[in-house]
């Protein structure tokens, strides 16, 4: 069921955006549109490769991400599922809108400083993948719960040392604060309870304070070690099981539904099939899928990882970043330099991939250049006798791991195939 954000507050947010003045703080903009606003600058239509935008510059396809929007969307509703995509992957309430105008529940966050972002651009479903201990939060999160009957934040549990703090801290508050048991991914995995056991005790720690109301249970498959089909539809299979105990215990009496909710860039074919098997239980099931790189999808990780491999007739996710340098020296037949960095470039997953060489206006394949190392400001490429490169060359770089290539650019622009930039992605980070 999708969620209709509040769209007087988000709606008046995000024209202010666009009423944002283009200056020194972006990077890789025409340096002559300094003054203008954003708003001004995309109604000119520049181009990206003749409209005076300076290298580096990231670049996100228009038509890939609508691809990808569409695709997720139409996947989420054939298997039955709720969709709240991870909104800490691009921080960016442009396409945190586009997501929720595309069916989307909500949108999942991390941490409390990205509920006050996506709250502030008008979204009321909020899933908050962590544990939340800080008073201050707490208490910011419960007084804006209290303002707003319509607003909605579940967030996990893990510990019955976690549920006292929160406790702790929203004594007085006039509404309960949803939360969901996170069940931990196996040994040496990352957050979560351990064992079934444990799980119980948690549950009963939030069913002995007034503050916290227990509504489901959730977890992220893609912490499993040494994770594989077999892993993966075990452990969701144990997620379930959990809700089924827990509900039939009577842990969840009083709610409207039980929500049970799982799902990376990586499995979420598993959380799609094993979601499928989940029992009537005493009130109505929110199946909630998290994933959240598919927005822009990437050029290395998730290309290798997506579920979309294994399941090809299901459509396939398309690269949507581009991240355009310049040549800058070429000081032997097998070395260059381009003018992008560790800035600006994502690297904690893989470096990024040469793919296409322009110049005069011609753009051909990146055949034998491939970059070797990032410092700074600078990509290191190895270049073979194939590879036809001078100083001055744009170089189109693919990337991996959205989440690391949104957090460098703070202004983004979105390119029509031809080059047209037809508007600008603010991100906060």
């Amino acid at each position: 069921m999708a969620w209709e954000a509040d769209t007087d507050t988000g709606s008046e947010a995000l024209a202010r955006l666009a009423e944002e003045r283009v200056d020194h703080r972006f990077k890789g903009l025409p340096p002559d549109a300094d003054g203008l606003t954003v708003g001004e600058l995309a109604a000119q239509r520049r181009n990206l490769f003749t409209g005076g935008f300076t290298t580096p510059v990231l670049a996100l396809s228009a038509e890939r991400l609508e691809h990808n929007l569409e695709l997720m969307e139409t996947y989420a509703t054939r298997h039955g599922l709720a969709f709240a995509p991870h909104g800490k992957t691009s921080m960016a309430p442009q396409l945190f809108r586009r997501q929720i105008d595309r069916g989307a529940w909500g949108i999942t966050v991390a941490v409390p400083h990205q509920v006050r972002v996506a709250l502030a651009y008008g979204i009321r479903r909020i899933f908050l993948a962590n544990e939340v201990v800080d008073p201050a939060a707490l208490r910011w999160i419960s007084a804006r719960l209290d303002a707003d009957d319509a607003f909605r934040l579940v967030c996990y549990v893990d510990s019955v040392r976690g549920v006292e703090l929160m406790d702790a801290a929203l004594r007085g508050a006039a509404r309960p604060l949803d939360v969901v048991v996170e069940l931990a991914a196996g040994e040496g995995a990352r957050t979560g309870v351990r064992t079934e056991a444990e799980c119980a005790a948690v549950a009963d720690a939030v069913a002995a304070v007034p503050t916290l109301r227990l509504v489901g249970v959730a977890g992220y498959e893609g912490e499993i070690p040494q994770a594989d089909p077999g892993r993966v539809r075990a452990w969701l299979r144990r997620l379930v099981a959990l809700a089924v105990g827990l509900d039939e215990a009577g842990r969840f009496a009083g709610v409207e539904e039980i929500v049970v909710s799982a799902g990376g860039s990586a499995w979420f074919d598993a959380v799609a099939d094993v979601f499928a098997e989940i029992p009537g239980l005493s009130v109505p099931v929110l199946k909630l899928l998290r994933s959240g790189a598919y927005v822009s999808h990437d050029d290395g990780h998730y290309r290798k990882l997506t579920p979309f491999n294994r399941v090809p007739e299901e459509g396939a996710l398309e690269p949507a970043f581009r991240l355009w340098t310049q040549v800058v020296s070429r000081p032997s037949p097998e070395q260059a330099f381009v003018n992008a960095g560790k800035r600006d470039a994502a690297y904690d997953l893989d470096l990024p991939f040469a793919q296409v060489v322009r110049r005069d206006g011609t753009e051909r394949p990146a055949t034998g250049v491939s970059v070797t190392a990032l410092s700074d400001q600078h990509a290191w490429l190895r270049t073979t006798g194939e590879a036809d490169l001078e100083v001055g060359d744009w170089v189109g770089l693919g990337l991996s791991h959205p989440c690391t290539s949104f957090d460098k650019w703070p202004l983004i622009p979105l390119a029509e195939a031809d080059g047209t930039v037809v508007d600008y992605i603010r991100t906060f980070f």
